[in-house]
């Protein structure tokens, strides 16, 4: 009996731990949202970065500033600049991975509280990134600083990291970090994303995403003389027609055996972004017929639909209507592909989280998975680490929502969670 009273004494001193941490983990909570690190451009990247590097020096970590040199996003006046702290404990290995990106997107209308000032009112954090997500990053950053502060040795490692640009796909951040294999599981055992899915959910994976753009091609000709030209304005609404009419039906038939969140999102989806075609509609405008359409189609697919079937789909699709439509010409142009990934369910993360949560909460964990991508991805495919999930504070539905907040309590139920698993998953076997 003697090695489990140790145990739980252990939990104890850490759970009361992070209750003594409360203020400073809201309190950090709100400094991170008064950084504008808005996405697109990517402000203030490496400001955030220098918050989170200092608070982890002084919590004993190792810290590193990874800028992503090369890429085409890292410029002077929007650098992209990446932080990861590394604390080792008796041994190197087995190492628990924390990323959190800072990352957020613009603001939009509908606030009515400043977005970027970290009010705490009523127990709750208010601003962008409350919850998507900033607060994930201070749980992270307090579980291992309440291990710190409990005097608990660990016998792996703690790594966490911060990264840019999640929102736009994560090229210059996470998947920077696995192509240099600095998040890859040549050094790494298991991977905690802190995502706002909810306090008592663990999300195991995420549907597919291509995103592809589709350019019909036309003749230019006077405007008052249209039946002289080929509209390609018009060639691109018969594309858009044959979408609506033809492949929706189709995707909303199909449903995954994922565990996605919510419901509608079981089925295969399509969205059309964007569509940009002749000349400015702002401005000076000249009679002529439009030679040149461009849209942009954001595709989710299913892991039972796999992506060659996908693509393949929209292939068919084009080369109907190019066939069956006069003069219809277009290009068919892939600009993001992004595979399914799923951890299974009795993965030593996932199950670790479930006894966490239990414990934490006192209500057993749900599985779900996400109705987008998030960085996990990169984990997966790029770093070949398959032990990854997302857990961590906030209510998904409040993700990118004006007035986005996160809860205290949950902001602290949370750092409880991430402290007894990095306990258990750094524990030498």
């Amino acid at each position: 009996m003697a090695p489990m009273r140790a145990a739980a004494s252990v939990a104890d001193r850490v759970l009361a731990t992070v209750d003594t941490l409360r203020d400073e983990i809201v309190d950090f909570t709100s400094a991170l949202i008064r950084v504008p690190t808005v996405n697109p451009p990517g402000d203030a990247y490496e400001d955030c970065a220098r918050l989170i590097g200092e608070r982890l020096s002084g919590f004993g970590f190792d810290v590193d500033f990874i800028a992503a040199e090369g890429r085409p996003e890292h410029t002077r006046r929007h650098p992209r600049v990446n932080v990861v702290g590394l604390r080792r404990g008796r041994r190197d290995r087995p190492a628990v991975h924390l990323n959190g990106h800072f990352d957020v997107v613009p603001a939009s209308a509908g606030w009515t509280v400043d977005p970027f000032a970290g009010l705490v009112r009523d127990g709750r954090v208010y601003g962008r990134g409350a919850c998507d997500m900033k607060g994930g990053i201070a749980a992270a950053i307090y579980a291992a600083e309440a291990i710190r502060r409990a005097d608990i040795p660990l016998n792996g490692s703690v790594e966490i990291s911060g990264t840019v640009d999640e929102e736009s796909g994560g090229f210059a951040g996470a998947a920077l970090l696995a192509h240099q294999r600095r998040l890859s599981a040549d050094r790494l055992d298991h991977v905690i994303i802190p995502e706002p899915l909810n306090v008592d959910r663990i999300c195991t994976g995420h549907r597919g995403v291509y995103w592809f753009e589709v350019e019909t091609i036309g003749r230019v000709a006077h405007g008052s003389m249209p039946f002289l030209g080929v509209s390609a304005i018009e060639h691109m609404g018969v594309i858009l027609e044959r979408v609506r009419a033809e492949l929706q039906p189709m995707l909303a038939a199909r449903t995954t055996a994922m565990p996605i969140v919510p419901d509608a999102a079981r089925h295969a989806t399509i969205n059309v972004n964007a569509v940009m075609g002749g000349q400015q509609v702002d401005g000076i405008q000249t009679p002529c017929v439009a030679d040149r359409c461009r849209a942009v189609f954001d595709r989710r697919f299913l892991l039972e639909e796999g992506f060659d079937a996908t693509r393949a789909e929209i292939e068919a699709l084009l080369e109907r209507a190019a066939a069956q439509t006069p003069d219809l010409t277009y290009g068919l142009r892939d600009l993001m592909v992004v595979h399914p990934v799923q951890t299974p369910d009795d993965s030593p993360v996932v199950r670790t989280l479930e006894r966490h949560i239990a414990q934490v909460l006192g209500r057993r964990a749900t599985h779900v998975a996400s109705p987008g991508t998030y960085d996990h991805k990169h984990v997966d495919r790029i770093g070949g680490i398959r032990d990854c999930v997302a857990y961590g504070p906030g209510i998904l539905d409040l993700a990118h929502q004006p007035d986005e907040w996160c809860g205290v309590d949950d902001l602290v139920d949370a750092t409880k969670v991430l402290a007894l698993s990095i306990l258990e998953l750094t524990r030498t076997t």
